[in-house]
């Protein structure tokens, strides 16, 4: 299968794989685009195949990595997707296989990538890392695991900075933290914000925009991080009917 690495001088007409665009997904494209444009600069690598599916990679070193976490001279795989009829015929295998050889080529000392003790959503396959050689360096909570492949077995250990180890805020309420490494964030975001307003609610938002506050973040996963009341509650990018759910078992009800 032939592997395409996504770059600026191409960017515009090639897909991003995790957004199949139509028209309604246009903003969606528009605003990953423009991040994936100011990543490249910083040696961020996206490769997929040569299909138009959910099947890519997506890393960069870990002293640019939008990440709370300490990984100088490592790569850190910022998103590993294969999905739907590509799953189970070896281009996970193949994937990481271009990871691994780039990281090496370029003189890391390994490889991280964020994940969890047990399967989440938008969060990448800690057991099928794990197979390929991945071990935990450090974790964080409440599931967070920050798994590393080392090169050199003198090699330090990635680890989570100490803001993000425990999920906690001073900020009371409804909190979100995000970036447009993921293009869904903000439409989704713009979507819960009119759901909490209208039960009277205010939906505090806090986007990162460049690495610096994205490595200070109280939680590891940069993408999407809700918070309620100074609690960590989760990663997953929330629909308005999961968002409503959530607020009507908090007795968040219309005033």
């Amino acid at each position: 299968m032939e592997i395409i690495q996504v770059t600026e001088s191409n960017i515009d007409t090639e897909h991003i794989c995790c957004v199949i665009t139509d028209k309604k997904g246009e903003n969606c494209v528009k605003s990953k685009k423009e991040w994936l444009k100011e990543r490249f600069r910083d040696g961020l690598v996206l490769k997929k195949a040569n299909v138009r599916g959910k099947v890519f990679i997506e890393y960069i070193p870990g002293e640019k990595a939008w990440y709370p976490i300490n990984a100088d001279e490592y790569m850190v795989i910022n998103c590993f997707w294969v999905s739907g009829q590509y799953k189970g015929k070896g281009i996970s295998n193949l994937l990481l296989k271009e990871c691994i050889k780039d990281s090496k080529s370029q003189g890391k000392k390994g490889i991280a990538a964020i994940s969890s003790n047990k399967k989440k959503p938008f969060l990448m396959d800690g057991d099928y890392l794990k197979y390929k050689g991945f071990k935990v360096a450090d974790t964080a909570d409440p599931y967070y695991e920050l798994l590393y492949l080392s090169f050199d077995e003198d090699a330090e250990k990635p680890v989570f900075k100490k803001c993000a180890k425990e999920g906690l805020i001073s900020e009371e309420g409804l909190v979100v933290y995000y970036s447009n490494q993921c293009p869904y964030t903000e439409k989704y975001i713009q979507i819960i914000k009119e759901s909490a307003n209208k039960r009277g609610l205010n939906l505090i938002t806090h986007k990162y925009e460049n690495s610096y506050s994205a490595k200070n973040a109280p939680s590891p996963f940069t993408t999407y991080s809700l918070f309620f009341d100074g609690k960590f509650i989760t990663n997953e990018i929330l629909s308005e009917n999961k968002f409503i759910k959530f607020l009507d078992e908090q007795g968040l009800n219309t005033n």
